[in-house]
């Protein structure tokens, strides 16, 4: 009884602190330049993105709020961000928070919360739900899915990766080694360095790859060690794949003296000089599209939406940073190899299905 009466004090008092937070005038969107905040359409006037991850892991939650931020700013709607720091024991209290603060859209990426995204669904039919990075179906089949096609993305990042490691660059070595660090050892993340293997060896077949799994997507430290021993092992640039953790990949170029290849978010700012470039995956552009066809009305309830390399999908960042690092010659092989995968003159192939 006890147990009970705690967990509906600690859901009420998730659902004000939603409440207050929305009224707050720390976060109130920034007014479009016309000096008239445009209304959310219809009733989409309440977001909310319930997340495993944590705000501040400068990847992939990062982006997706980025994307609900200029949701805020062009929609006129009310944004909340509810974090659970992949801590599992609090996904139902927060899943039914989220549900229960009355949203019109709810976002999430449900990693270990699936059946909770499902059966939630099911029971408020009325708010538009959408999973992002993978596909997640309930028997009302009412949520949307959005996927990326990563190996794209994650291709270019391997063709970065071999152009560098066998370049005179200043950190560049003699073997032909390259790396890549993921987080948990799950299809998504292999599917990434699937990719990225394709990528190497469309550049030159004899580059070896190595990899390596942190175990987690939350422990910096874990992901400096595991990175660390890709370039103990010959690698003189490793992309990381692993949000969180992959922050500690950045540092360990950084103390090591090597290249590093960020994921999901620009991350080439971080270490200047080592992050030679990051393979954005633009959960932000595709969680403003799908709001943006909400609004339109031209979303099919129950879809899943593929986003493919360019805006809203994957795609490297190439920026001041990335110039400074490589020379004209490399950037230019770079942007060839991208457009004839833009223009389907290279197809990669897609990591085997679960």
């Amino acid at each position: 009884m006890k147990t009970k009466y705690f967990r509906i004090v600690m859901i009420v008092a998730m659902v004000l602190m939603l409440l207050v937070s929305a009224c707050g005038t720390a976060k109130t969107p920034d007014t479009p330049s016309n000096g008239e905040a445009p209304a959310a359409e219809g009733a989409l006037k309440k977001v909310v993105y319930v997340t495993p991850g944590t705000l501040g892991d400068n990847g992939f939650t990062d982006s997706v709020n980025e994307g609900l931020q200029r949701i805020a700013k062009e929609y006129g709607a009310e944004v909340r961000v509810i974090e659970n720091g992949f801590d599992s024991s609090k996904y139902a209290q927060s899943v039914e928070a989220a549900f229960a603060w009355g949203p019109d859209v709810l976002y999430t990426d449900a990693y270990g919360m699936e059946d909770l995204i499902k059966d939630y669904s099911t029971r408020y039919p009325d708010v538009k739900v959408v999973n992002l990075d993978f596909v997640l179906q309930n028997d009302a089949n009412t949520i949307n899915s959005v996927t990326f096609i990563q190996e794209e993305g994650s291709f270019m990042a391997g063709v970065v990766a071999a152009l560098v490691t066998a370049s005179d660059l200043p950190y560049a070595n003699p073997e032909k080694i390259v790396g890549a660090m993921g987080g948990q050892d799950m299809w998504v993340i292999r599917s990434f360095m699937y990719g990225y293997e394709q990528g190497v060896k469309y550049i030159d077949p004899e580059i070896e790859v190595v990899t390596n799994f942190a175990g987690t997507f939350s422990d910096p430290v874990t992901g400096k060690t595991a990175t660390k021993q890709l370039f103990a092992q010959g690698a003189d640039i490793v992309f990381q794949i692993a949000g969180l953790t992959g922050s500690g990949a950045l540092e360990a170029a950084s103390e090591d003296g090597k290249y590093v290849i960020g994921v999901d978010s620009n991350q080439n700012g971080t270490y200047p000089g080592y992050v030679v470039t990051s393979m954005v995956k633009d959960l932000g552009g595709a969680a403003f599209e799908i709001y943006k066809m909400m609004a339109e009305g031209t979303i099919e309830t129950g879809k899943t939406y593929e986003f493919h390399y360019g805006y809203a999908g994957t795609y490297l960042a190439i920026d001041d940073f990335t110039k400074s690092i490589l020379p004209e010659e490399m950037l230019a092989k770079i942007d060839e190899i991208a457009k004839k995968l833009e223009a389907g003159e290279i197809i990669v192939e897609r990591y085997p299905k679960e």
